[in-house]
């Protein structure tokens, strides 16, 4: 092999390795070492297993709750004698701020193992911040309602207006969460792990009969 060919590899390969990194990533910035650390759980007990935390699964709870909240709040301008809607709407948001709590805490583990000073770190801070925030709209919004007059058939304004403002913020919110996963890898399995599912299972099978 000449030498301008391995040369030619040599810049190619290097080529194809910055390319890799993504945009936005700086010439040894991070480390493996430091990646390998957000994947592991603080305790698998609580934080769930390597390669399936809790979070996830969690945040749903007051998702859900919270905007079907806001869905009955708006449906009770729509459908006549909503009182069962007010109340059921009052409820549901209970149920979602003790489902945040919960969720709060297991998602503090994970943020627990994010190496300080990173641009993850801040994501994390800014994301359990918004969340805290989020969390003390709802348990006002709570009490406020449960001041309100009972058997009205209506949401109030203002408790309207604050769960609008409050789901609002859980967005920005969950999309700084899908940004923790997604693309800085927290609590994600590393690559070698992933490769597992696109293995052909027909060898596999065919193994086994054997």
């Amino acid at each position: 092999m000449s030498s301008e060919a391995s040369d030619s590899r040599t810049r190619s390969g290097s080529g194809h390795h910055e390319s890799c990194k993504g945009p936005g990533a700086q010439p040894g910035e991070g480390s493996p070492a430091r990646l390998a650390e957000v994947k592991q759980p603080i305790s698998a007990a609580l934080a769930g297993p390597y390669g399936h935390p809790w979070h996830p699964l969690l945040v749903t709870v007051p998702i859900g709750a919270w905007i079907a909240s806001l869905v009955f709040d708006v449906g009770s301008y729509v459908v006549p004698n909503g009182g069962y809607l007010v109340q059921g709407s009052r409820w549901l948001i209970a149920l979602g701020v003790l489902g945040a709590l919960a969720a709060a805490m297991v998602g503090a583990l994970d943020m627990l193992s994010i190496p300080r000073h990173t641009r993850a770190s801040r994501t994390a801070l800014v994301h359990i911040v918004l969340n805290l925030l989020v969390v003390a709209a709802y348990i006002a919004g709570f009490l406020w309602r449960r001041g309100a007059e009972s058997g009205a058939s209506t949401v109030g304004v203002g408790p309207l207006v604050l769960s609008v403002v409050a789901v609002a913020v859980l967005g920005l919110s969950g999309s700084l969460g899908g940004r923790l996963t997604f693309r800085y890898g927290v609590r994600v399995a590393d690559e070698s792990t992933q490769l597992t599912g696109y293995r052909d299972v027909r060898s596999e099978v065919g193994e086994e009969t054997h």
